[in-house]
Parts: C-alpha cells; structure tokens; sequence
C-alpha cells in the first residue's frame, strides 16, 4: 500500500519503527496530488514548498527521539483558518490576496503537535453552500465520480482525504459542513461541540452555529486529532473551560447496555431508498453490539432548517459587513465616492449565494422584522435544544442518515436554493443544539457511491460518539473501497 493510502495511526507506527521518513511521506502525499488533483480540484493553495522544509526537520526531530502526536503527518487545512504568511481566501475574491498576520489557534495546536500543512483546502464561498460549487476559484468534484459534487462547504477537505490527497484535514461545521461532505465523500467527519475546539482564527460565516472539526479515513484518526485541537482558548469568547479526555481510550470500548434513540422524523418521505436501506442496516448491526435501538421523537424537526436560514444569514450579514474594501481585501477601481465604492466592491467582491443570503439576513435583521424573524427562530431554536435535551436523557446517542441521498451531480441544484438548502436536513439540528455529532460510512449505493450515517450525542460527549463509531466501524464490516483515479 501506498503512503498516501495510510492512516495517521499506520504512519505514526512506521516512524516509530523507522520503517519511514517524514519526507517519505509528504513526498508520497504529493505526488499523489500530482497525479489526481487536476481531475479533483480539491486545494485552492498548495504549500509543498514549506511541506518539504518541515518534513526535514520532522526528520531531525525523528532521529533525536522527539516524536509528538502528529509528527511528519501531512494535513490539509480548510481555507477558512488564518494561516501566517500563506492566503486565507474563504472561496471568496474579495479575499483572494489576504494574508493573515497570525494563525488560527487550531493551526497552532497541529503545528505544535508535529503536523505538516499540504495546503488549503478549497469551498463554498465564506462556507455557504452544500456542494463546494459556489467557491470563486473552482468546483471541487467528489473523487468517487468525477461529474459528482463533494458536499459542502467543507468538499475540498472531504475530497482531499477520500482522494489520499493528504492523510487527513480539518473543515468548520455550520449546519453540515463536515458531516454532509464526509458522508458523500465516504469518510469520518466530526462536529464537535460548540466551544469544545477554539474558533479563534476562524473566519466568521454564522458566530453561534460555526464549530471546527476533523475530516479523518478512520474513527482511530478522528479521535487522535481532536486530541490536538480540543481545549479551552482564553483568547475566544466561546471556548469553553472543561476538561479534554484522551479521545483514545474510547475506541476500543463495547457499548453492550446502550440505548441508542432512532428519531421518527427522520426516516420520512424523501430519503433515497438506498440510503434509508443501509441506515437500517447499520441499526441491525448496532443492535448486534449489544445496544438496543428504540423509536424516540423530536417533535420541532420540521422547522430546523427555516430556522437555520433565518439565524445563519442574519449573523452572516453581521459578520460580512467587514469586507468593503476599505481595510484589507478586493477593492473595486474607479470609484466616484466612499458609497460606490461599497457598492461595487461588494457587488463584484461576493458571489451570487453569498449576496443573496445577506440580502436574507439584513431583512430578517431589519427594523420591524426583528422580532417576526431572528428573534422568534432564537425562540424556536430553543426548543429545538429542548428535544434534544429530553431525548438525550433516555438515550446515551441518537443515530441517523446524514444526507437523504448520496452525491448528487455536479449543476444539479445550483438553480434550486431550497433544493440545495434541504441537502443538510439531518445535519442542521445539531448545530442549532450546539452538540457534538460524527458521520461515518454505512455502505454504498448501486453505482458505487458511498452513504453516511450520523451519531449524535449529548454536550461534551464527544467520546461517547467515538466509543459507538469505533465499535460500528470494526463489526459492520463496510467492504474497504477506494475511488478509482
């Protein structure tokens, strides 16, 4: 096998025994890229220069009995992170030439584990969008089917790993972002709970929904880098001071005794036929580990995603209100005065999803709407917690699909907003919980295409999710496939 194809946990195996070298792998990694990426397009930014540097002196460190968590490991970064000295663009053109003075405090934590930086990973414009089709430099196509999408927004990331385009990465989870690309792209990909990973560095899309995650090709991976990135940052305003646990000691638990909920609401009218049948059959095969699977209700289902796009755009049109050109970013020429330079930077600066959910969030946020709108979706969200909270106390996780189908084509819904805003139906609730939620894969449609299914947990029980994951993962016996590139 491949260096490229490996796990952290192999690679980290091989450099203890000194079977490989850091540069062995991040040379493997991309030539990988090299041979793939132009079909794939998963980078916006590849950094195999500074790779290279850091990978000899990973090798230094190697040699001197120095080895971290993630030493030699080739990760991607979403381009949603501020990075020092390397552009962070959002999928945008209005940043198209920022460079961040500083990194984001996840970056810091995988540098000072021993990570090394592929690159950045390309997405949905400021990370709205369920497909990676609204980014400025480029779609992203699902490495499984070339004339698919990847999910969105985080489908760069999701990409990259599923392509072993680089061992692992990282993605920022909205409403989906994670979970929905990591299901279509056959991977592991987990949101954490709100304030459980700093977001500082983090560009803004919606401040109290965004959560940073890792996309991994196993659940052991996934707990080996939330054991990087998890802790409390007193530099952001929403990271929350509890103790991390090692993630790993987890994984090789039973979970004989569990109540696992199966939500009614989800399992409605409108799931493809093939991602309901292996979804059922993932409960038979958790029922098979000893669990017992039972019919639970959250009765506010139905008006999760209204009021995601009440909430989300409202703070988004907050937030984007920074980018006009005045600070940093693309500035529009031939200006008459400071207003028509606003205009026409921010006209020719967003894309046209991104326009158009300010335009919702400054209404929903405008005076006399307030209270119709932002206000009474807070309100709804509420209770939308609620559910989650009372069917929590019964059961130790909830289980569902992640998408209602597998990857869709490629300009299938561009045209359809709600089409397109329903792709994250099963994936919105838990961030409007602010709970910690993992996808993983459950099997394969008729024409080869991976399906998700997605645990949900309590807050902070992110440990649980990895504890059920790993046990999902070593007895469901998922036949092990690769994309063909």
């Amino acid at each position: 096998m491949e260096l490229y194809a490996s796990t952290i946990h192999e690679l980290q195996d091989k450099i203890r025994n000194g079977d490989v070298t850091s540069t062995d792998i991040v040379q493997s990694v991309f030539s990988r890229i090299d041979a793939v990426e132009e079909k794939v397009h998963a980078y916006i930014t590849l950094m195999r220069q500074p790779a290279l540097e850091e990978a000899n002196i990973a090798d230094q460190r190697i040699r001197a009995g120095e080895i971290k968590a993630l030493t030699g490991i080739p990760i991607a970064l979403k381009d949603i992170y501020c990075t020092q000295g390397v552009r962070t663009t959002c999928g945008s053109r209005i940043l198209e030439h920022f460079v961040p003075p500083y990194d984001a405090t996840v970056v810091v934590k995988l540098r000072e584990a021993g990570a090394i930086f592929t690159g950045k990973t390309n997405m949905d414009e400021f990370a709205m969008g369920s497909s990676t089709e609204t980014s400025y430099y480029g779609v992203t196509r699902n490495p499984w089917d070339l004339e698919r999408i990847p999910g969105g927004s985080s489908g760069g990331s999701a990409a990259a790993v599923a392509a072993d385009e680089c061992i692992a990465a990282l993605g920022s989870d909205t409403g989906g972002s994670i979970r929905q690309p990591a299901a279509l792209c056959g991977v592991v990909g987990m949101k954490p709970t709100y304030g459980r990973v700093s977001r500082f560095g983090l560009v803004a899309f919606a401040s109290s929904l965004d959560q940073i995650g890792p996309f991994t090709k196993d659940v052991e991976d996934c707990a080996i880098l939330m054991n990087v990135i998890a802790g409390h940052d007193p530099r952001e305003s929403t990271s929350v001071p509890v103790d991390v646990p090692d993630y790993r000691d987890y994984l090789n638990r039973g979970v004989d005794g569990w109540t696992v909920g199966i939500p009614r609401e989800y399992f409605v009218g409108g799931i493809d036929p093939e991602v309901r049948a292996a979804v059922e059959q993932a409960i038979k095969t958790v029922e098979g580990l000893g669990a017992k699977c039972r019919e639970i209700s959250l009765p506010h289902t139905d008006y999760c995603v209204a009021v995601y796009y009440i909430i989300a755009p409202a703070e988004a049109s907050s937030n984007l209100a920074r980018y006009d050109g005045v600070k940093y970013g693309f500035r529009a020429a031939e200006c008459r005065d400071l207003l028509d330079m606003y205009k026409k930077t921010r006209s020719a600066g967003f894309g046209a999803e991104v326009k158009r959910r300010i335009m919702l969030g400054t209404y929903a946020l405008s005076s006399g709407y307030y209270d119709a709108y932002y206000k009474k979706a807070s309100q709804v969200r509420g209770l939308i917690k609620r559910d989650f909270d009372e069917a929590l106390k019964d059961c130790d996780v909830i289980l569902t699909p992640t998408t209602t189908t597998p990857a869709f084509k490629v300009g299938e819904k561009m045209d359809d907003p709600i089409g397109m805003y329903l792709s994250d139906i099963f994936t919105i609730s838990a961030n409007l919980a602010g709970i910690p939620g993992i996808s993983l894969p459950c099997g394969y449609s008729h024409k080869g295409l991976p399906i998700g299914m997605q645990f949900v947990a309590g807050h902070f029980e992110e440990g649980k999710l990895l504890q059920i994951s790993s046990a999902y993962e070593r007895h469901a016996q998922i036949e092990k496939r690769r994309p063909n590139l």
